[in-house]
């Protein structure tokens, strides 16, 4: 017997919606899977690497050209939007994006396929990025897994960056790494776009996504405000960039004033892009003004 509307427990458009039943239907979601390997625009590298046998994590690993083996690059780990539930390192949006950037800025990038709500709950997304962040840094004594992280990092010029959610992932990640003292590594700069935290509104979605949580700004979570560890934030500098027509906008600014006065010892920097809406430079490079802010991530990345 089919489905209808009256079955519906859940509905969370543009993602996904359940039914009584339990069953998960996601919306459809158009960005179409991309092999590893050359990309012929750039002549960037990509391989595939497993993170966890255990748990199914991985990521992909892009990779300018390598100007001999003493040649050490930085090395941004990316962690993808998609409200926790959608999204992924492999599909046509992070390819272009990512080889676009690690192109301009010769960089190399370690984009995180964190397992997804709500078939995984939160918080298995931070778990999971956490870590492939600890999984990275073993590479430092140059024993890890992965040969492109043993061989062409210089882990004394780590980035952390992500979009809207993946934004929200980044600050996590790096606040748990501060307090944790993590080894091996030194992060130098987190790029915070069009992050996604909550207002003065439960946010019902990110609830149901994450059972432990109120879904409200009393979850540290979502308002880096009250977390009493937003201080231990592990990196020197961060680059908070909102876009004017965003309804995350607000709260990309409340991210911004916040870290400003809360101890922390860093230089927060503050970039608003006129005329724009959520995430718009992924969905169309071309566009003036995502040029113009992917100038602006490159020299973050590469100025003192």
């Amino acid at each position: 017997m089919a489905s209808t509307t009256i079955d519906i427990t859940h509905d969370f458009p543009p993602f996904f919606k359940v039914y009584k039943d339990g069953r998960i239907e996601r919306y459809i979601f158009h960005d179409d899977l991309v092999p590893a390997g050359l990309d012929p625009n750039t002549g960037i590298q990509s391989k595939d690497v497993l993170i966890s046998p255990q748990t199914g994590v991985s990521a992909r690993i892009f990779i300018p050209k390598i100007n001999g083996p003493d040649q050490k690059l930085p090395l941004l780990v990316h962690y993808h939007g998609g409200g926790f539930c959608a999204g992924s390192p492999f599909g046509t949006i992070a390819q272009n994006f990512l080889t676009s950037l690690v192109s301009q800025a010769n960089i190399i990038v370690a984009t995180v396929d964190y397992r997804l709500a709500p078939e995984h709950p939160l918080p298995i997304a931070y778990d999971d990025s956490w870590d492939a962040l600890q999984w990275i840094a073993a590479h430092s004594n140059k024993q890890g897994p992965e040969p492109w992280l043993n061989e062409y990092v210089d882990f004394g010029r780590v980035f952390l960056a992500g979009e809207s959610a993946g934004a929200n992932i980044a600050h996590h990640v790096a606040v748990r790494a501060g307090v944790n003292l993590l080894a091996g590594l030194k992060i130098v700069g987190i790029l915070i776009v069009h992050p996604f935290f909550v207002g003065k509104e439960r946010d019902e979605m990110y609830k149901f996504l994450c059972p432990t949580s109120t879904g409200c700004d009393d979850d540290p979570k979502l308002n880096p405000a009250v977390d009493p560890n937003l201080s231990s934030l592990a990196c020197s500098k961060v680059l908070v960039n909102v876009a004017e027509k965003d309804w995350l906008k607000d709260r990309g600014v409340a991210y911004y004033e916040t870290l400003g006065k809360s101890g922390w010892g860093g230089t927060v920097e503050f970039l608003e892009t006129k005329g724009e809406d959520h995430c718009f430079h992924l969905f169309n490079a071309d566009n003036v003004n995502a040029k113009t802010l992917m100038k602006y991530f490159v020299d973050f990345i590469i100025r003192d």
